[in-house]
Protein backbone atom coordinates (compact mmCIF):
# COMPACT_ATOMS: atom_id res chain seq x y z
CA UNK A 1 0.00 0.00 0.00
CA UNK A 2 0.80 3.31 -0.99
CA UNK A 3 0.79 5.76 1.56
CA UNK A 4 0.85 9.82 1.19
CA UNK A 5 1.46 11.85 4.20
CA UNK A 6 1.09 16.06 4.14
CA UNK A 7 1.25 18.33 7.10
CA UNK A 8 0.88 21.78 8.33
CA UNK A 9 -1.26 22.95 4.97
CA UNK A 10 -2.33 25.81 6.50
CA UNK A 11 -5.40 26.77 4.04
CA UNK A 12 -2.31 26.91 1.27
CA UNK A 13 -4.74 25.92 -1.24
CA UNK A 14 -2.33 26.65 -4.45
CA UNK A 15 0.55 24.32 -2.53
CA UNK A 16 -2.25 21.57 -1.93
CA UNK A 17 -3.17 21.31 -5.24
CA UNK A 18 0.09 21.15 -6.31
CA UNK A 19 1.05 18.38 -3.82
CA UNK A 20 -2.10 16.47 -4.39
CA UNK A 21 -1.22 16.67 -8.36
CA UNK A 22 2.01 15.07 -7.54
CA UNK A 23 0.11 12.57 -5.30
CA UNK A 24 -2.56 11.53 -7.89
CA UNK A 25 0.30 11.33 -10.24
CA UNK A 26 1.90 8.69 -7.75
CA UNK A 27 -0.87 6.45 -7.60
CA UNK A 28 -0.94 6.31 -3.73
CA UNK A 29 -3.78 4.24 -1.93
CA UNK A 30 -4.47 6.15 0.92
CA UNK A 31 -3.59 9.97 2.02
CA UNK A 32 -2.56 11.14 5.73
CA UNK A 33 -3.29 14.55 6.44
CA UNK A 34 -1.53 15.18 9.59
CA UNK A 35 -3.16 18.24 10.94
CA UNK A 36 -3.42 21.90 10.76
CA UNK A 37 -5.82 22.11 7.60
CA UNK A 38 -6.68 25.07 8.84
CA UNK A 39 -5.97 28.10 9.81
CA UNK A 40 -4.78 29.99 6.71
CA UNK A 41 -5.75 32.18 4.47
CA UNK A 42 -8.03 29.59 2.16
CA UNK A 43 -9.23 27.20 4.50
CA UNK A 44 -12.45 25.95 3.67
CA UNK A 45 -11.43 25.43 0.03
CA UNK A 46 -8.68 23.72 1.10
CA UNK A 47 -10.72 21.28 3.54
CA UNK A 48 -13.17 20.69 0.79
CA UNK A 49 -10.43 20.24 -2.01
CA UNK A 50 -9.33 16.87 1.04
CA UNK A 51 -12.69 15.53 1.41
CA UNK A 52 -13.11 15.71 -2.72
CA UNK A 53 -10.50 12.97 -3.39
CA UNK A 54 -11.60 9.96 -5.07
CA UNK A 55 -8.49 8.86 -2.59
CA UNK A 56 -9.52 7.89 1.25
CA UNK A 57 -8.06 10.31 2.96
CA UNK A 58 -7.30 10.13 7.09
CA UNK A 59 -7.16 13.34 9.15
CA UNK A 60 -4.84 13.92 12.29
CA UNK A 61 -6.24 16.90 14.36
CA UNK A 62 -3.42 19.37 14.59
CA UNK A 63 -3.22 22.32 17.07
CA UNK A 64 -4.23 25.21 14.83
CA UNK A 65 -7.24 22.61 13.37
CA UNK A 66 -8.37 22.20 17.54
CA UNK A 67 -8.30 26.37 18.27
CA UNK A 68 -10.94 26.99 15.14
CA UNK A 69 -12.71 23.89 16.14
CA UNK A 70 -12.60 25.46 20.05
CA UNK A 71 -13.52 28.70 18.69
CA UNK A 72 -16.56 27.54 16.66
CA UNK A 73 -17.78 25.70 19.86
CA UNK A 74 -17.82 29.24 21.68
CA UNK A 75 -14.84 28.34 24.11
CA UNK A 76 -12.10 30.49 24.65
CA UNK A 77 -11.09 31.99 21.77
CA UNK A 78 -7.91 33.76 23.03
CA UNK A 79 -5.53 31.09 21.72
CA UNK A 80 -7.26 31.61 18.08
CA UNK A 81 -5.46 34.24 16.18
CA UNK A 82 -8.02 37.55 15.70
CA UNK A 83 -8.18 37.35 11.45
CA UNK A 84 -9.57 33.28 12.16
CA UNK A 85 -12.24 34.03 14.54
CA UNK A 86 -15.03 34.34 12.17
CA UNK A 87 -15.32 31.30 10.40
Amino acid sequence: MRVAAIYDIHGNLPALEAVLQDIRQAEVDRVVVGGDVVPGPMPRQALACLVALDIPVQFVQGNGDRAVLEQMAGKDIGTVPEQFREV
